[in-house]
């Protein structure tokens, strides 16, 4: 009988592509909503540095933009060198407690808003861009290739700044993965048509970045393995696209995701829909259009621990690469299971919004579970700082009886 291998420490140090973590725990990307003024202040540098000190391996800081019109509103970071003190404050925060640090580096493409950027949204086509009530610009050639060397220059910012490992947004229908789907897609280029073509910006993107830091981080892509509605990137041609991503040889790793911003925001989160809650963060023509059209737009996904587990497990049968489990991670055993069944890192978000300190409660004792019930009442709080309402006492659970 062949021995059966050992179960990985996920508290033991662990490498990711050229750089080692303290363990297998990432706070996985969740925009943070405390750049009002596009920079980093004292509240994002706390931020990060809680949970740093709360026992995580890596702390992911998001949304960074690559360019002004990539933002899904104005109000975050872009990357530029005159910020480049201010992320390496950040990053050095998040060094002093013993994690490394990670930016992910982006562009929203159809989800920034174009009103409050000032500037148009992009996309593979002509397309609705509903954030700022319009149509995206469709992108050409020359520009895919500068955007491209922004993408390269934004890389090259984060490595200065103190960045340890950069995550590459190729997922939830922001640029890169809105060239995936044959939905948003239909172009009759070289980027548009066949899967190898919808995949070229982004594989053209990695390759940019790669070349720009070297082997001096770690890179991975997150990717959207499923877009949550018809027409859409389904599962089979995501596989596809992360083995063509594996054959290129420039990640480290892939962290799977799924769901759209345009389309369907919640099959990334699961649990409760705030419709009311979201309506309320916004004014105007949104704050009417999500009242109409939340039941539709905001769809409810009863919530499980580890519920994206099942497509993930198809990513790992289709590459070898090291996977990030991302989507409720809330306890030991749900961190073992995954790793038990290939992954190599699992990535928390609302878990560490109500509890920053879980990582260490869980080193502890192993029996210890999130506090997290997923009724998503921190998603609208993106808008005015990023937080579990819960934890700071403004709301009570609507699901502590459930």
């Amino acid at each position: 009988m062949t021995p059966r291998t050992p179960l990985p420490d996920p508290f033991a140090p662990a490498d990711l592509g050229p750089i080692t973590l303290r363990n297998r725990l990432i706070k996985c990307a969740t925009f943070e909503g405390m750049t009002p003024d596009a920079v980093v202040t004292d509240e994002l540098v706390e931020f990060h540095r809680e949970v740093a000190a709360g026992g995580v391996g890596m702390s992911t800081v998001a949304y960074c933009a690559i360019a002004p019109e990539g933002r899904t509103d104005r109000h975050q970071i872009w990357m530029r060198p005159e910020e480049a003190a201010g992320l390496a404050r950040l990053t050095e925060a998040i060094h002093d407690e013993g994690a490394k640090a990670a930016a992910q580096l982006g562009h929203a493409g159809a989800v920034a808003n174009s009103a409050s950027n000032h500037r148009k949204a992009l996309g593979p086509s002509r397309i609705p861009a509903p954030m700022g009530m319009s149509l995206t610009h469709k992108v050409t050639p020359t520009e895919i290739r500068e955007l491209t060397r922004t993408f390269a220059k934004a890389a090259r910012i984060a490595v200065d700044s103190g960045f340890d490992g950069l995550e590459i947004h190729c997922g939830h229908n922001y640029l890169l993965s809105s060239f995936f789907s044959p939905l948003l897609n239909r172009r009759r280029d070289a980027y548009g048509g066949s899967l190898v073509n919808r995949a070229r910006f982004a594989r053209e993107v990695l390759e940019a970045v790669r070349a720009e830091v070297g082997s001096e981080v770690a890179i991975w892509a997150k990717l959207g393995l499923y877009d949550g509605a018809p027409g859409g990137l389904q599962i089979d041609e995501a596989c596809q696209i992360a083995q063509l991503l594996e054959g290129d040889g420039h990640l480290d790793a892939i962290e799977p995701t799924a769901g759209s911003s345009l389309l369907n925001p919640m099959y990334l989160f699961h649990g409760r829909a705030p419709r009311k809650e979201f309506a309320a963060a916004f004014s105007g023509a949104l704050k009417a259009g999500l009242k109409v059209a939340g039941p539709v737009f905001l769809k409810h996904y009863p919530y499980r621990d580890a519920y994206l587990l099942p497509l993930a497990r198809q990513l790992r049968q289709a590459v070898d690469l090291p996977l990030i489990l991302l989507g409720g991670i809330t306890d030991r055993a749900t961190i073992d299971m995954a790793l038990s069944d290939g992954f190599d890192f699992v990535a928390m978000g609302r878990a560490l919004l109500r509890e920053p300190d879980l990582p260490h409660l869980l080193a502890v004792d192993p029996t210890a579970h999130s506090k997290c019930t997923h009724c998503n009442l921190c998603m609208p709080t993106i808008y005015s700082k990023t937080r579990c309402p819960i934890r700071t006492g403004e709301v009570s659970d609507p699901l502590a009886s459930a």
